[in-house]
């Protein structure tokens, strides 16, 4: 056979299938063909048969419109294998999800730190039906309030749901203790808590304050926490409720009621566990198939041993950038998907336009892991974008050379001159002096440790280039662009393998709202074509292959 001889189309036959009656076709006639099946891919929001063709066997589809069934019957030219209802972007995920939350579709936009996560983003996500998270982490107490502002401001008094970042700050816990007293004071009712290694008396804060037993016998939360995580540990610390010293030591600080310690100790600490796979930012890059469904497992053993009668529900995120994705996410049983790399290339993203361009040439394979400036000291990594940019390498370097010597003053005099010439662009002393001024306005007591602790003043001086990386990036300073820090996964190559040729590819059309609302509708597409695949009927791949569009 050569190139340009047509193959056969391709059908598919009930073997030992008994009927379930007889299908009588209205004004459409059902679709045995590729191509006939193909045209009916994108109406999934409409009820359908799978039928066989009684003379030939073959299996197909029809469209229920004007169509009639007879159960138990055996006669007619086409027999009914299945029924299969709507299928809604709305209805992928856990039904609880958005009753508790007030929104419409089962969707978060991520908290992308540093307020790469705008307030706009917030806003048009809020107002789309969609929960949006403001990217609170790595931000100063004035621009956090400053974003809150806006938030409340764009959304003109209406009571949409929206959140914001509460980042794990080991090594400057009271930064915790100063963003959870303005959240509470702002009345920010949903926080994604993100990066933490175990649970604090912060979070526990915030997750008892205000909580009560409303007129209806329910319990009522002001506060709800999304612990997003990637690791069991981690996990069972955010689905179990307080521990008992915590409780305690907030009813020392009168902090909450003995009514709220004996309500907060019959439910988890949160109610939405974020399982976060390969990822961009602080990421263990676990494979999404591996880690949700043990998360999940989890959930269902500790919902148990604490009897609760409130769910629990687990969402998935990392390397979420395309409906497959968002498809598969929800058959392994997550009850809402989050979005985080893919919408940094949004228009309503803080990223600067330079490094939007950047992420649009990405691949899968375009990132790799390099120390993260929040953690610097702890060896704690962050994935980033590796095209483009020598931001990785040259980290990765300084946690080298921190490792290995004990001050600035101890480093060779060939390695000092080169970091000075390629890295920082100065000379030590003079980013010594603007790391101190930093740190004496925004945490004085890490100043002084610096002059005492030599090894201490290496690493903030080499934080002062992490932190920069990503600071440059949001600027878009171009002298700078080798160093660009942009936390990034490989969910972003695949979204631009999927928009490529689409109105998705340029970057003034996507929206935080179009990304979403077409990852969501091809996600519905995908798992119409499943449920047809798995009562037999030939599905052309090409019927998996949803196309980005305007959405509205």
């Amino acid at each position: 056979m050569n190139s340009t001889t047509a193959l056969p189309t391709q059908r598919s036959k009930s073997v030992g299938l008994p009927a379930l009656g007889s299908y009588t076709p209205g004004s459409e006639a059902p679709a045995f063909t590729q191509e006939g099946l193909l045209s009916l891919a994108g109406r999934f929001r409409e009820p359908c048969f799978i039928v066989r063709d009684a003379a030939t066997g073959h299996l197909g589809v029809a469209m229920g419109q004007g169509g009639q069934v007879a159960f138990g019957s055996r006669s007619g030219a086409y027999q009914l294998q299945g029924c299969l209802p709507p299928i809604y972007p709305e209805w992928l995920g856990d039904r609880t999800f958005n009753e508790i939350h007030g929104v419409r579709f089962p969707y978060i936009a991520g908290e992308m730190a540093q307020g790469i996560a705008t307030a706009r983003m917030a806003v048009e996500m809020a107002k789309a039906g969609m929960l949006g998270f403001f990217g609170a982490a790595g931000l100063p107490l004035d621009k956090i309030r400053a974003g809150l502002d806006e938030i409340h401001a764009g959304l003109g008094g209406q009571d949409l749901p929206w959140g914001a970042n509460l980042i794990h700050s080991p090594q400057t816990p009271q930064d915790e203790e100063r963003t959870v007293d303005l959240f509470i004071e702002r009345q920010v009712r949903n926080v994604s808590a993100s990066a933490f290694m175990k649970l604090t008396l912060t979070v526990v804060r915030y997750a008892t304050t205000g909580i009560r037993v409303g007129a209806d016998g329910a319990v009522v939360r002001d506060h709800r926490v999304f612990a997003k995580i990637s690791r069991p540990e981690t996990a069972e610390q955010f689905m179990a409720p307080p521990p008992a010293e915590m409780l305690a030591e907030l009813l020392r600080r009168g902090v909450i009621t003995e009514t709220q310690a004996r309500i907060a100790a019959t439910l988890p600490v949160a109610e939405d566990i974020t399982s976060e796979a390969d990822s961009g930012g602080h990421t263990d890059n676990r494979p999404l198939t591996a880690i949700l469904p043990a998360i999940c497992a989890l959930r269902d053993r500790l919902s148990a041993h604490h009897g609760y009668s409130r769910a629990v529900r687990v969402g998935a995120a990392g390397g979420i950038g395309t409906p497959a994705a968002a498809a598969a996410a929800f058959a392994l049983g997550a009850a809402y998907v989050l979005t985080g790399s893919v919408n940094q290339s949004a228009v309503e993203s803080g990223l600067s336009e330079e490094g939007k361009r950047m992420l649009v040439d990405a691949g899968v394979a375009d990132v790799t892991m390099a120390p993260a400036a929040d953690m610097f000291e702890l060896g704690v990594k962050v994935q980033v974008l590796k095209r483009g940019t020598l931001f990785a390498m040259r980290a990765q370097t300084l946690y080298d050379l921190y490792r290995r010597y004990d001050s600035l003053e101890s480093l060779p005099a060939d390695i000092k001159t080169k970091l000075e010439h390629e890295v920082f662009k100065a000379p030590v002393e003079e980013i010594w002096q603007q790391t101190k001024s930093f740190w004496q306005a925004r945490e004085p007591r890490e100043a002084k440790r610096a002059e005492a602790d030599a090894k201490h003043r290496m690493a903030l001086v080499f934080r002062w280039y992490l932190g920069g990386g990503s600071s440059w990036a949001r600027r878009g300073a171009s002298d700078r662009k080798t160093d660009y820090q942009i936390w990034c996964g490989p969910a972003m190559g695949a979204f631009n393998a999927w928009t490529r040729g689409s109105f998705l590819q340029p970057l003034e059309n996507r929206t935080v709202t179009q990304i979403a609302r077409n990852i969501l509708e091809g996600a519905a597409q995908i798992t119409r074509m499943q449920q047809w695949r798995c009562h037999g009927v030939p599905v052309p791949a090409a019927a998996f292959d949803f196309r980005p569009r305007p959405l509205r």
